[in-house]
């Protein structure tokens, strides 16, 4: 999670693009480089107010205006018109414009493999409230001319060619031909382009020229520019936005060899007909390559995306449930379970299994006859096994019921925190909750211990009089004295617990600290407790003194040649972390003393088991005290699996080369064992090709979960989904989703860090996604465009403003104000999320509030902004919404009735800054906002804190980090910069 800067902590400057290790300072694979030069002298006006041109023309001003045509973006019309100022022409079509630039080449005999370094431009203020923006484009000079170029003079004999706007499939475009340029001195002119001050503008942008275009368009030469920004749809909004108009509330029916299904990000109804829901395996194409060439020419990954206990929405059928002796028995030769994929011959008797091509034979108490030419079993309506992707098989072994272990940290440095007796009243609060509830609850069994440098558990036996304390001082090899009472029925043993607790705050505090306790030592302890009664578990430590590590230590800093090493978990931690999967035992750490620096990071054995790792800060704050109380609450209520184990089957013709997500890594990836998972647990399968496809037969892609619940029950869940295969390498682009590629991306590069250096990860995101656009380019554009126009497909619109936010991520470039727990932290809790939450993680939802609203009218949810600095308006209310933070921005001008009804205070100056709870005031416009973050908050994996950013606060810079539009603050590209560089070297890829 990215934490806030404190309110008195300076604001950085953010440095330069060169040397903050998101550009590569050395030549990527296959001559990619940066083909921006340095620029200086540039005073920018507001962008808010720009009128970009995006068909440069160099002429003289009386024709200036009668030539060619202008977007504008301020335009109130809601398709964003054209202004046509050329009255004979009406045939324009609209254009939605991204970004404008114009694009370079290296000079005639030039080096390729040249780092060219970007346009070096800094980050400003997000806020001018008194000073209004001068613009003027003074000192300007031409690029090549420069004292500081990077790569000296270029040859005065270049010809210019200009970009125009990304043009996407389905789209169509105005293009202007470029008229000759005349004059002895053209080649070092310029236009520039901008329009007059805004004193509102809460940013000054980045800056937007271009050079004119010369005759004679040469597709090896062009000339550099920065790209302009446009206010008006990004790519991810538009096309987030066009797929909610069209899903948002449907039914989409899932059928084998289904179409694109609607986005993660929109919610819908999925209708089960044989295919398993998207938001249970989402593949990265729905139609793959029949040839492995074919899938290599491509450059992008074949593979899916797999959330097995993924929750289905109240509008969905219940997933069916079958009992194991009723379900036809699936193949007897791989293993795999029965599914709509089976090819049923001979009437009915055998089988054709399509993940190992062999023929199984029917037992005769399963037999059905088949009738038509497609050999579909008269019964199959009947059974979920054969007509559905999805279904439950409720086996008839039963193992032992979960349990719920609670362990208490006692340590002087605990005892005296203060903190005790309010986690000691929220656990008592909790189990009687639980005790009063009907069902499954009162079966728990539950147990208690607690810790020092020693283990102390607590018989609960209900025929005691009183609990009885067992003190284990031996903690190397642990041995249990007893087994019996250790674990009792929350109904025989509430009261028991409730007197223990009562007592642990008045523990005795004398004695000295031991300088702290090994992260294993707690862990060990209950695991040894689960092992003896032989059941699987969820462990609580709520923990107090710092931690050591023990075994091998990992180290080393993220500035020398082996940060890989920062990742990687210990030895030691792995080794319990095994153990942990044998037994079915979740961890999970409330750490409520936290140390952003010194001692070891708790959290590697936590998520690694499929829990979860919670920080607080001495639980003294009435927020810090909220988040505890709901995090402990979901933690026990959140529906869990135990004993996981998941097979991933494919077409014969494919294997699984590959499984990334938050597990220890065995020796096949079609075979993963988990010690828990829960319904946002999401893990990414890479596939290849062993030999060519059957287009006819297509591609089958099964997941088989086998667990436990809560009760001991152990079923196993099937999802199978049926996708087509093509010989035509344009209908695999065209199947491709920028959401799935984006997580996809995200899990491998995630879980690589641990052996490979992060700039060669970021490289390698780069050149995929390059040779990715080269090879669409070149393979299968049929529109005739020219070299300076970025071509993509239709879905993968928002590919590079994704993969951008993700190569300057605060996992792969080192954060100014990061710390390595952080970072630590953040990874774990991304490489668990599915493609919703994961594709908001990278690029947040930024929501306008209203003002000001009325009982009769409740407010409509605004459509989100491009997350920009420029979509900030100084007089508005801006919620930034990720699976992680929630920011609310309040603008200097912000009318003071507005700031009365939300915070209960007219003064901006007087508004709280930092974590904040809004005040509970009975009035529209606070029960509106309240109610929104409620909802935002509900759907969340985790609890999350409610930051209050004031417009000019130092806790802005939590907010440039979100705006993945605009520049990092840790030196990463503006998304505009990144797509003109990836379309400059795709376009470099077919010279």
């Amino acid at each position: 999670m990215m934490d806030v800067p404190s309110a008195n902590q300076s604001q950085t400057p953010c440095q330069p693009w060169a040397g903050q290790k998101d550009w590569s300072t050395a030549s990527p694979p296959r001559h990619l480089f940066d083909p921006l030069p340095s620029f200086q002298h540039l005073n920018l006006r507001s962008p808010s107010d720009y009128t970009p041109c995006y068909n440069h023309l160099q002429m003289s001003s009386s024709s200036f205006q009668r030539d060619f045509t202008v977007f504008s973006p301020n335009n109130n019309n809601p398709h964003n018109s054209l202004l046509h100022v050329n009255n004979t022409d009406h045939s324009v079509q609209p254009v939605i414009p991204d970004v404008s630039a114009t694009i370079p080449a290296a000079s005639q005999g030039g080096n390729m493999n040249e780092d060219i370094r970007p346009c070096d431009t800094q980050w400003t203020s997000l806020h001018s409230p008194h000073n209004p923006y001068q613009a003027v484009a003074q000192h300007f000079q031409h690029p090549y001319t420069q004292q500081d170029s990077v790569n000296g003079p270029q040859s005065p004999h270049q010809n210019h060619l200009p970009i125009r706007p990304p043009l996407y499939e389905n789209e169509s475009l105005q293009c202007i031909p470029q008229p000759g340029f005349e004059g002895a001195n053209a080649r070092s002119s310029a236009v520039f382009t901008h329009n007059h001050a805004s004193p509102t503008s809460p940013i000054e942008q980045q800056p937007q020229w271009t050079l004119p275009a010369h005759s004679g368009e040469n597709i090896n030469q062009f000339v550099p520019t920065a790209a302009a920004q446009v206010k008006s749809f990004t790519p991810q909004v538009k096309v987030m936005t066009e797929d909610k108009a069209e899903w948002e509330g449907k039914v989409f029916t899932s059928e084998p060899f289904s179409s694109l299904p609607p986005l993660a990000t929109t919610s819908c109804i999925v209708e089960d007909r044989g295919n398993a829901s998207p938001f249970a395996i989402r593949s990265t194409s729905y139609c793959v390559p029949c040839e492995g060439q074919a899938a290599l020419l491509s450059c992008l990954p074949l593979g899916a995306l797999i959330t097995p206990l993924v929750k289905q929405s109240a509008e969905e059928k219940p997933l069916p449930l079958c009992k194991e002796t009723e379900c036809v028995v699936g193949c007897g030769g791989c293993g795999a379970s029965m599914c709509p994929a089976m090819g049923w011959q001979d009437c009915g008797q055998r089988f054709y299994c399509p993940f190992c091509g062999k023929l199984s034979e029917v037992p005769w108490q399963h037999y059905q006859p088949t009738n038509g030419v497609n050999g579909v079993r008269v019964d199959k309506e009947k059974r979920p096994e054969l007509s559905t992707g999805s279904y439950e098989i409720l086996n008839s072994q039963k193992g032992e019921a979960a349990a719920l272990l609670l362990a208490i940290d006692v340590s002087v440095s605990a005892l005296r925190g203060g903190h005790l007796e309010f986690v000691t009243q929220q656990i008592q609060m909790l189990l009687n909750s639980m005790n009063r509830e009907d069902g499954d609850a009162l079966d728990v069994r539950v147990g208690l211990m607690t810790y020092d440098s020693r283990i102390h558990l607590y018989d609960l036996t209900p025929e005691l009089s009183r609990p009885h304390m067992l003190v284990i001082t031996e903690t190397e090899d642990l041995q249990l004295p007893v087994r019996e009472g250790l674990l009792v029925p929350l109904k025989d043993c509430i009261s028991s617990i409730d007197s223990v607790l009562q007592l642990v705050p008045q523990f005795n505090t004398e004695g000295t600290d031991s300088g702290g306790v090994p992260m294993e030592l707690p862990v060990k302890a209950g695991l040894a407790v689960l092992q003896g009664l032989g059941c699987p578990g969820k462990l609580l430590i709520f923990h107090t003194t710092s931690l050591i590590e023990t075994g091998h230590t990992s180290s080393g800093f993220f500035g020398t040649n082996k940060p890989k090493s920062i990742f990687q978990p210990s030895e030691q931690a792995v080794s319990v972390v095994k153990e942990c999967v044998h037994q079915g035992c979740g961890v999970h750490l409330f750490v409520l003393s936290h140390q952003d620096v010194g001692g070891a990071w708790p959290g590697d054995i936590p998520y690694l088991t499929g829990g979860a790792l919670h920080t607080y800060s001495h639980l003294q704050g009435e927020l810090d005290r909220e988040r505890f109380s709901t995090d402990l609450k979901r933690t026990v209520e959140t529906h869990t699996g135990y004993k996981a184990e998941l097979r991933i089957f494919v077409s014969k013709d494919l294997r699984v080369s590959g499984c990334y997500g938050l597990f220890v890594p065995g020796s096949n990836p079609g075979r993963v064992t988990l010690a828990t998972l829960d319904t946002w647990t999401t893990l990414a399968v890479e596939l290849a090709h062993t030999r060519a496809l059957d287009e006819t037969r297509g591609v089958a892609i099964q997941v088989v979960l086998s667990y436990t619940l809560q009760t001991g029950d152990r079923r196993t869940r099937v999802h199978t989904l049926t996708l087509r295969c093509s010989h035509q390498l344009q209908d695999t682009f065209r199947h491709y989703q920028a959401q799935t590629l984006l997580t996809f991306y995200c899990k491998k590069m995630y879980c690589a860090v641990q052996e490979r250096p992060l700039q060669e990860l970021r490289e390698e995101l780069q050149t995929e996604v390059t040779e990715a656009l080269a090879s669409y380019r070149k393979h299968c554009c049929s529109a005739s465009v020219s070299a300076g126009q970025l071509v993509l497909p239709q879905y993968l619109r928002a590919l590079p403003v994704y993969i951008n936010s993700l190569r300057k991520s605060e996992v792969l470039l080192p954060g100014l104000r990061s710390s390595i727990h952080q970072r630590l932290q953040q990874r774990c809790q991304v490489l668990r999320m599915d493609t919703c939450s994961t594709a908001t993680h990278f690029y947040p939802l930024l929501l306008p509030l209203p003002l000001s609203t009325d009982g009769s009218n409740p407010p409509k949810p605004e459509e989100a902004l491009r997350c920009s600095a420029a979509s900030l308006e100084p007089r508005g209310l801006y919620l930034v919404h990720t699976p992680l933070t929630l920011l609310l921005w309040v603008g200097t001008q912000v009318p003071a009735c507005t700031l009365v009804e939300l915070f209960n205070t007219s003064c901006f100056s007087s508004l709280p800054s930092g974590e904040t709870k809004l005040p509970v005031l009975e009035n529209h416009l606070s029960i509106s906002i309240r109610s929104l973050i409620n909802t935002l908050n509900s759907g969340a994996s985790c609890t999350r804190k409610l930051w209050v950013v004031k417009q000019g606060d130092s806790c802005e810079e939590a907010l440039q980090r979100h705006l993945v539009e605009d520049k990092s603050p840790n030196g990463g590209a503006s998304y505009a910069d990144f797509l003109y560089h990836l379309h400059v070297n795709s376009v470099r890829l077919l010279q």
